[in-house]
């Protein structure tokens, strides 16, 4: 903490001064620092001392630079700046306000339905971005996830992740927390994107439930856990749990990554279906169809173990075991085919058990569940919402698709029709809101809010003293001022106060006086001068400068060495020789 703190007050490579501690990890400390040249705040994530020459640490360090400078997505920090020379090493990053997911979830417990499944896309968005570059991020767990004050996630800390043509897992050794490591990483295996998913849905368990699915006395005993044992059902703890939102948890806790969600996409689609309706309860895999021979194989299988364990007891020379191993590899087929017709049967049936529905007409109602339950029944129908302003009175459904009284093939808690409503908002003028003040980026979610405005967003950058980087300075059109729906509106935000350059001359040759005249003002002249004899320069006059002539920016430093004359004479050395 000493070594740490000696850093507050610093300028880190003549950009970065360091304001204050942050945060300390095992490895770094986070400083909060303010960025001189770009004028913004940043966080300055900076390797401890004592693991500069820790080669693993190190490499970590880098690695997480590596990961992250290749990524560029709202729910993943942001990078922008990265030095390792020497011992000082550090990571420069956006400065995220906000709590880590953990800490949160201390502080609440379970977490509500709308939370779990809102932090759980942003995640998987973020997920889908890195794994899209080949980056597989290996330790997903909620002190690694921030939360900030307006709902959205950010995930941090790639020191771990493997980057692309690197080796999945170079020593063989488990990486990661062990209460969200997946049953690979414990066992030491090659891992890939499916692992984050597994740990994923170990995270969506704790944020459903409010306990871990494995816990035990010691990590060796955890980790053994996440190979052997599979996880009480989340509604055995929270009865309130929707059986769709359980299905997905339990789906990305498989075991075996064959038998889990194959990407992250595959996974937010299933997520945001449950986002959609809370009430959607999901068909059996077809994996567990597609696994029925393989386990009846595996029951033929160790029949034919313990035949032979019967032949070496019995030291039988007969060629029984060899036809029942015909026999068996025969049945195995036939059971193998029964499957394949038993499910295009079934599917068959299910065809023949579809009928045929007129959508009902919901255009004019008031939008409400219990409209919709009452007019859409949920075996037969989905429904997709969105929202859009018109004459209409707001809340009244004003268009769907299907047309009314059009004709759909559906099967009850099989197959659905999807029906999209259309709902308004009311009248096509809204407010602009006041925005002043707000980051930018805060700004614009506020402004795209389809609820209320869908405005569609137009940045532009200028300079301003009053207002910090990055606070939106004036919006057009103006607070107040009514717009249609979905107009466009321009955000103005700060940059930051106007850099002024100014022309630095030569002033060797002259005295201090004319000097500070031709700078007037434009530069800052140091008060400690230095002197030195000078065979060339007259006393009193400049002998050099600390700013060689060209341009910088006004206000800058500039030192003088003012010269003393020629040095001092002293006596010849005597040609007589002392005896």
């Amino acid at each position: 903490m000493d070594t740490a703190n000696r850093y507050v007050g610093k300028i880190l490579d003549r950009r970065y001064e360091i304001k204050r501690i942050i945060g300390i990890g095992g490895m770094a400390v986070v400083f909060e620092a303010n960025d001189i040249v770009m004028n913004r705040t940043v966080a300055v994530k900076m390797l401890k001392e004592d693991l500069s020459d820790d080669a693993e640490a190190v490499k970590r360090f880098i690695n997480e630079s590596k990961a992250v400078s290749m990524l560029s997505h709202p729910n993943i920090v942001k990078i922008f700046d990265v030095s390792v020379k020497a011992r000082l090493k550090y990571i420069v990053m956006e400065r995220v306000e906000g709590i880590t997911l953990k800490s949160y979830m201390q502080k609440k417990g379970a977490l509500s339905r709308e939370e779990v499944i809102s932090y759980s896309e942003q995640v998987l968005r973020a997920l889908e971005h890195a794994h899209s570059k080949g980056i597989v991020h290996r330790d997903i767990k909620p002190q690694n996830i921030m939360l900030l004050k307006n709902g959205r996630v950010k995930v941090t800390d790639f020191g771990i992740a493997v980057l692309p043509s690197s080796d999945k897992n170079p020593d063989g050794k488990a990486i990661g927390t062990v209460y969200y490591i997946s049953p690979e990483q414990a066992s030491g295996k090659e891992t890939d994107t499916r692992s984050d998913l597994y740990s994923l849905g170990i995270l969506m368990y704790e944020m459903a439930t409010g306990t871990l699915p494995f816990n035990a006395e010691t990590p060796v005993s955890v980790a053994l856990m996440q190979v052997r044992e599979q996880p009480k059902p989340p509604s055995e703890i929270r009865a309130d749990i929707p059986r769709g939102l359980e299905q997905i948890i339990l789906g990305a806790m498989e075991k075996s990554p064959e038998r889990r969600f194959q990407s992250a996409t595959q996974m937010l689609k299933y997520v945001e279906k449950v986002h959609l309706n809370p009430e959607y309860v999901f068909k059996t895999r077809g994996a567990a169809q597609e696994s029925t021979a393989l386990h009846a194989a595996n029951d033929m299988k160790k029949q034919i173990n313990k035949k032979k364990s019967v032949k070496r007891r019995k030291e039988s020379s007969s060629m029984f075991p060899i036809i029942l191993g015909v026999a068996v590899a025969f049945a195995i087929v036939l059971i193998t085919c029964a499957v394949t017709l038993l499910d295009r049967l079934l599917q068959t049936q299910s065809a023949q058990a579809s009928e045929q529905v007129k959508v009902p007409n919901v255009i004019g109602e008031i939008y409400s569940q219990q409209t919709i339950g009452d007019l859409l029944d949920s075996s037969i129908y989905k429904v997709e919402l969105k929202y859009k302003s018109d004459d209409a009175p707001a809340g009244t459904i004003i268009n769907q698709e299907p047309a009314p009284n059009s004709s759909r093939k559906v099967i009850k808690h099989v197959q659905y029709c999807t029906v999209k409503i259309t709902v308004s908002l009311g009248a096509n003028l809204v407010s602009v809101p006041d925005l002043v003040n707000y980051h930018y980026k805060s700004a614009e979610l506020i402004a795209k809010d389809q609820t209320k405005f869908d405005f569609k967003v137009k940045f532009v950058e200028v300079t301003n003293e009053a207002f910090k980087y990055g606070l939106v300075v004036k919006t057009e059109p103006a607070a107040g001022e009514a717009v249609e729906y979905g107009s466009t509106i321009t955000i103005y935000y700060s940059v930051g106060p106007e850099y002024e350059y100014v022309t630095v001359d030569d002033y060797t040759g002259k005295t201090p006086a004319q000097a500070s005249t031709l700078i007037a003002g434009d530069l800052r002249i140091d008060q400690n001068t230095a002197k030195e004899y000078s065979e060339t320069v007259p006393e009193g006059r400049i002998i050099s400068q600390s700013l060689l002539p060209g341009s910088y920016l006004k206000g800058s430093l500039i030192k003088f060495t003012i010269s003393l004359g020629p040095s001092p004479q002293t006596d010849p050395p005597s040609d007589t020789q002392t005896p």
